[in-house]
Formats: structure tokens, C-alpha cells, sequence
């Protein structure tokens, strides 16, 4: 792993643990601040908006910005979005604080997306993406429980400060290793806009949101299904959290291989398999080896359907895909948000805290027909492709089929010199948002 991946997948990690870790402490900071614990679960909603405001203004507003320049700067931002609500003194601000913590997330994810499959090869681009989410997985495994043991410890102000300490050391890290990337000369504001008007980016979002949704339908509910149904002890609860975060390290891991070999089918079997996991666990839920096994399963399969819908994503923005990449995560926070308030609406009806597993099934279905709907969209029409930044521009390619996705693409036809080399440099990386078929004219 190139030390500039590295660097990345810190941030991922630091994004991942401040993201979680608080809905470990809602006790210590509700008691902390003088409020109700259902009050204090705001503050997740607060740094959820933060997410989906944040990713679409601040990419937006930095479109014109080195991608390396605008890594820093974002870091920032959440060094001090973390500091503040380590030192906020009521829950007014420190909802506030929440909120601005959660601002550069997305964008941070999107920018990093973009430098990390620049790093490396085209043909490895999805891999070091995947390298990057590895952060946010691990943070589940290891940092959620870290902090929020450290919360309970030594007070929930605690544990954001080791956040604002682990930003300092990602800001340096990202000072040192990663290199820089110039805009292309059509970067800006409106360019950014104008690929996110394509309905391939659409539907790509659509997707996230919903079939990812079916993924945050089971997971905010987990800790009281376990307790109530499979009979876990809360003491085990997050012994638990972190298998599920070991499915999705698994998920992970493979994710970035599977998208550079063959996107679409690796999206499409995610998606397909996370529906069939989560109908297996309304059924397993009830002993505790077949559920934990399932659990596995279902972190696995909901990190396995993240890369390929980055990578997609990236792909159909054609050559601004920075804004792209960065509402991917809006999506997610979407999905989180859709998700627990369907799960919790299965729950008040009456139906059992088994039910948020079926309505799951049902919303990961849905995010595979979407997904199989913007593959019959694509036949026939050209295949966009995030360039290399070997020149320093931003470029999109639409070439003729050739029989191997490896293989290099020719012209169609005879072309000018310039329009040539403009050509090979996209060709060389067609590999990094490939579809598992050749880009066809």
C-alpha cells in the first residue's frame, strides 16, 4: 500500500470512529450536557446532515482547489469540528459542533476517492479505493470500541479529542505523502454540476440510497435485536458490533478486486446476496451461532456493494467526478437515515424486532432493480471513464469495444495526432471505473 493509501484510510479511519463512537456515549453526553438520551441521539442526525449538506457545498465550493490542497483544508475542518465538540458547553453547540464535524465528511471521501485511484495503476484504481473505505471498516473493529471505551472512562469529551488528535496525524500524514494533483483546465463549480446532471449519476445515487438503505434497516436496530431476540447480554453487544465490522473488512477487502475485474456483475451480486442475508437472518436470528454467522455475512455484503457504486458513480460524472464520489456518501447518510426510519415504522407497527430484516430484503431488492435498470440504460450508449492524472486532466473516454477489458482500446478510426495522445492517455485508464465489459462506442 502506497504511503499516500495509507494516509487516506487514517482519515477513513478518523471519519468512521467519530461517526459511530457517539452513538456508543448518547448516556455519558446526555447526562454530560443535562438532556434526555433520546435528545441526545440528535446529535447522530447532526452530523448525518452535516454529511449530506457538506459533501455536494464544500466539493462544490472547492472545485477549483488541487486535490491535495483541498485534502488539507478539509482535515481541517474536521480537526476542528471534533476539537469543538470536545469542548462544547451545552448541547446547543455542541449539536453545532456535531454538525460541522460532519461537514467535510463526504467531501473528504469523494476528493480521496479520486486522488487514491490516481495512485496507483488504472487497472488496481477500484483496489486502492476499497484501500481507503478499508479505514472506515477498520474504525468499526477497532476504533468505535476504542473510543467509545475511552468515553466511558474518562468522559465522553474524551473521545473527541483522540478524534481531533487522529485528524492532526492524518493532516500530516496527507502533508507528506500524497502528491500533487492538478485540476483539469475545465474544473469549477459548473462542470462539477453539469456531470451530476447526467441520469447515469442519478440512478447511481438512487441506488446507494436505496438498496443501501436495506443494510442501516437491521444495523440500527442490532443492539436491541440481539438483546431481545437472540438473548445476547449487553456486555456483548459490542464484542458483536465488532464482528459485524470484520464482515465488512471481509467485504472490503474483496470489493476492490471484484469491481476492477467486473463492476456491474460485483454491484449486482451484492446487492442480490445482501437481500438474501437479510431474509436468512429473520430466520437465525433467533439462536446465537446461526445469527452471528449471518451478521457476518450481511457486514460483508453491505461493504462488498460500496466500492462498485464509488467507482460507478465516478465513472458516469465523466470528467468531474470529484462531486460525484462525494454524494455517494450523502447517499449513504440518506440510506442511514431512510433505512432506521422504515426499520423503526415495521417496529411500531406491531410486527416484531425480527421485522426490520424483511423490510431490509425488500429495500436491497429495490436497489437491485435500480441498478439493473441503469445497466439496460447503459447498453448502446458510450462508456465515460475517469482518466489518469498522468498529465494532470481531468478527461473522458469514449472508445470502441475490444474483446478483453485488459486489452489496450484502439480508434475507430484514423485520428490527429494530438486527439491520439488526448486518447491513450484516457485508454490507460479505462480499467479504473471498468464495468467488467470494454467501453463501447
Amino acid at each position: 500500500m502506497p504511503l499516500a493509501l495509507l494516509a487516506l484510510a487514517v482519515v477513513a479511519f478518523g471519519i468512521g470512529t467519530t461517526e459511530f463512537a457517539t452513538m456508543g456515549l448518547l448516556p455519558e453526553i446526555a447526562d454530560g450536557v443535562g438532556v434526555s438520551v433520546p435528545r441526545a441521539g440528535n446529535l447522530v442526525s447532526a452530523y448525518a446532515l452535516g454529511v449530506v449538506v457538506g459533501a455536494p457545498v464544500l466539493t462544490g465550493i472547492g472545485a477549483r482547489i488541487p486535490h491535495k490542497r483541498l485534502l488539507l483544508l478539509l482535515s481541517g475542518v474536521f480537526v476542528v469540528g471534533n476539537v469543538a465538540s470536545a469542548f462544547a458547553p451545552n448541547f446547543s453547540l455542541l449539536f453545532a459542533a456535531r454538525f460541522l464535524a460532519g461537514l467535510p465528511h463526504g467531501a473528504l471521501f469523494g476528493v480521496g476517492a479520486v486522488v487514491a485511484s490516481r495512485l496507483v495503476a488504472p487497472d488496481r484504481a477500484s483496489r486502492a479505493v476499497s484501500r481507503m473505505f478499508l479505514g472506515l471498516t477498520v474504525a468499526n473493529i477497532v476504533g468505535v470500541p476504542a473510543g467509545t471505551a475511552l468515553g466511558q472512562h474518562l468522559g465522553w469529551r474524551s473521545a473527541y479529542i483522540a478524534v481531533g488528535v487522529l485528524g492532526l496525524l492524518a493532516l500530516a500524514m496527507l502533508a507528506a505523502f500524497v502528491p500533487h494533483q492538478p485540476r483539469g483546465r475545465q474544473s469549477g463549480i459548473r462542470h462539477e454540476l453539469r456531470a451530476m446532471g447526467n441520469r447515469h449519476v442519478g440512478i447511481g445515487v438512487l441506488t446507494a440510497i436505496v438498496g443501501f438503505g436495506g443494510f442501516f434497516a437491521v444495523y440500527s436496530y442490532l443492539v436491541p435485536i440481539l438483546t431481545h431476540v437472540t438473548g445476547i447480554s449487553n456486555s456483548s453487544t459490542t464484542l458483536v458490533l465488532s464482528l459485524y465490522g470484520v464482515g465488512m473488512t471481509i467485504g472490503t477487502l474483496v470489493a476492490g478486486p471484484l469491481t476492477d475485474r467486473a463492476l456491474r456483475p460485483t454491484l449486482y451480486a451484492g446487492l442480490g446476496s445482501l437481500a438474501l442475508a437479510l431474509v436468512a437472518f429473520y430466520f437465525t436470528v433467533h439462536s446465537t451461532v446461526p445469527a452471528l454467522v449471518t451478521l457476518v455475512f450481511i457486514g460483508a455484503l453491505g461493504a462488498l456493494v460500496t466500492t462498485p457504486v464509488q467507482m460507478l458513480l465516478m465513472a458516469k460524472a465523466k470528467n468531474a467526478p470529484t462531486m460525484a464520489a462525494a454524494s455517494n456518501h450523502s447517499a449513504f447518510n440518506l440510506a442511514n437515515a431512510g433505512g432506521a426510519w422504515l426499520g423503526g415504522l415495521a417496529i411500531s407497527a406491531g410486527w416484531g424486532w425480527t421485522s426490520p430484516a424483511l423490510v431490509g430484503a425488500v429495500m436491497a431488492a429495490a436497489g437491485l432493480a435500480l441498478a439493473v435498470a441503469g445497466g439496460l440504460m447503459d447498453r448502446g450508449a458510450p462508456s465515460e471513464v475517469v482518466a489518469s492524472a498522468a498529465d494532470g486532466q481531468e478527461a473522458a473516454l469514449n472508445a470502441p469495444a475490444t474483446k478483453t477489458a485488459a486489452a489496450p482500446v484502439a480508434p475507430a478510426a484514423p485520428a490527429p495526432a494530438s486527439a491520439s495522445a488526448s486518447a491513450s492517455a484516457s485508454a490507460s485508464a479505462s480499467a479504473s471505473a471498468s464495468e467488467g465489459t470494454p467501453p463501447r462506442g
